[in-house]
């Protein structure tokens, strides 16, 4: 039989209606395993589990319907002791049925680090060490002293600590410093519109203390502290504004950006600060 004959014969349609018949089925058998695996159309909305305890996180998952894992746990005080500090996906993210989310948990005993060597080395040095070893800058206390931002001393809830003491992670260690045999001063730094930790930094590099913050009412949550930005500063921020090294900084903080004086204080704005409108025309003018 000819190739021609046999392609208009019975027999090859006959074949031929097998063979799609086949296809079609695999093809409906792919994507049904498909649609089964990825669980299409039952996606869930992730609760908030940021700040819950592990009874409270597991109530919360069995209501919600979503599973989750205790990924791994760090020590932060900006949660209390065994309760969620971090979770992936976030809050307000869909993922399919089945799917875990997880959690990261604030451990109920905190980590020892050894206390570093900080005595003899400058300042900048010194908060370097410090934050390696995950540890803070407390007070920084000026004495009268041949050397300048030198470290005389360290010390810990008031007593003098050594090197290499075992101590709590994210303790707070406070420096003696020296201030020079003149009445030395530092300049006051521009803190107006930049988050905490930064205005902080900041704070400490021109030899100062952070003196006591004080958030108003727009912050309530821990993000909101977090994100929080200063809107007022005290001493204020003057270009030949001088103070004596060790001197407090007091800070008021916001997420309110319509608090920012914007024509004088545009240059600090973090990038992620919404600016209004009407300061955006006003800079355009």
């Amino acid at each position: 039989m000819s190739l021609k004959n046999f392609i208009m014969s019975r027999l090859f349609f006959k074949h031929l209606g097998y063979a799609l018949a086949l296809g079609s089925g695999i093809l409906l058998m792919a994507l049904l395993g498909v649609n089964i695996y990825t669980r299409h159309g039952q996606a869930r909305r992730v609760p908030d589990f940021h700040g819950l305890t592990m009874e409270q996180a597991d109530s919360l998952a069995r209501k919600t319907k979503v599973k989750y894992i205790v990924a791994d746990s760090i020590y932060t005080d900006v949660v209390e002791k065994g309760t969620v500090t971090e979770q992936n996906p976030k809050a307000g993210f869909r993922v399919k049925k089945g799917r875990n989310v997880s959690l990261i948990v604030n451990a109920i005993r905190p980590e020892m680090v050894p206390m570093p060597d900080l005595v003899n080395i400058p300042l900048r040095q010194a908060v370097a060490l410090l934050e390696s070893s995950g540890l803070n800058v407390g007070a920084l206390v000026y004495k009268p002293d041949i050397s300048i931002d030198v470290v005389l001393n360290q010390r810990f809830n008031g007593s003098e600590i050594t090197a290499n003491t075992d101590i709590e992670k994210g303790s707070a260690i406070d420096l003696v410093l020296g201030k020079g045999l003149s009445n030395q001063r530092t300049s006051v730094p521009n803190l107006v519109g930049i988050k905490y930790q930064r205005a902080r930094s900041r704070i400490i590099s021109a030899s100062l203390n952070v003196g006591p913050s004080i958030f108003d009412n727009s912050v309530v949550t821990a993000k909101d502290s977090s994100d929080a930005f200063v809107y007022q500063q005290s001493p204020e921020y003057l270009e030949d504004a001088t103070v004596q090294l060790g001197d407090e900084i007091y800070l008021w903080l916001t997420i309110d950006s319509s608090k920012l004086n914007i024509d004088s204080t545009l240059i600090n704005l973090p990038e992620d600060i919404n600016i209004p409108a009407e300061s955006l025309e006003y800079l355009e003018l």
